[in-house]
C-alpha cells in the first residue's frame, strides 16, 4: 500500500521562499503522476503542480507558474516555492495517481488515488 508524507511547511513572510517535500513509500510509483494540491478552510482543494514520474511532463496552475517548481529526486517529490504571497497560505497536499490511458487530466483531484496528510504553509504580509 502506497503512502505519501509531506514535510517542510511553516510560517514565512511575503516574498520569502520555502520548500516542501513529500516522501513516497510502500510501492513503486513509476507509472504515476505526482502532484501538489492546496486547500484553504472552507474552500475546494485546488491544483498547484504535477510531474510525471519520468519527469517529462509538468503542469502548473496559472497562479504559481514562474514562482513554484516541482521536481522529483528518487522517491521524494519536491515543491520549491518562491516569491510567496499571503494568498499562498494553505494546507499543501501531495498526491499520486496511476496513468491508465493516453488521455488524462492531472489537474483534477479524481485522478489521484494516494494522498498525504498535508502540511500547513502560512505567508504573512
Amino acid at each position: 500500500q502506497g503512502q505519501l508524507a509531506e514535510s517542510g511547511g511553516g510560517l514565512v513572510q511575503a516574498g520569502d521562499s520555502l520548500s516542501l517535500t513529500c516522501q513516497a513509500s510502500g510501492r513503486s510509483f513509476w507509472s504515476h503522476v505526482l502532484a501538489w494540491f492546496r486547500q484553504a478552510p472552507g474552500k475546494e482543494r485546488e491544483f498547484v503542480a504535477s510531474l510525471s514520474w519520468s519527469g517529462t511532463a509538468t503542469n502548473y496552475a496559472a497562479s504559481v507558474k514562474g514562482r513554484f517548481t516541482i521536481s522529483r529526486d528518487k522517491n521524494t517529490l519536491n515543491l520549491r516555492m518562491g516569491s510567496l504571497k499571503p494568498d499562498d497560505t494553505d494546507v499543501y497536499y501531495c498526491a499520486a495517481g496511476p496513468i491508465r490511458s493516453v488521455y488524462y487530466d492531472p489537474t483534477t483531484q479524481s485522478f489521484y488515488t494516494y494522498w498525504g496528510q498535508g502540511t500547513q504553509v502560512t505567508v504573512s504580509s
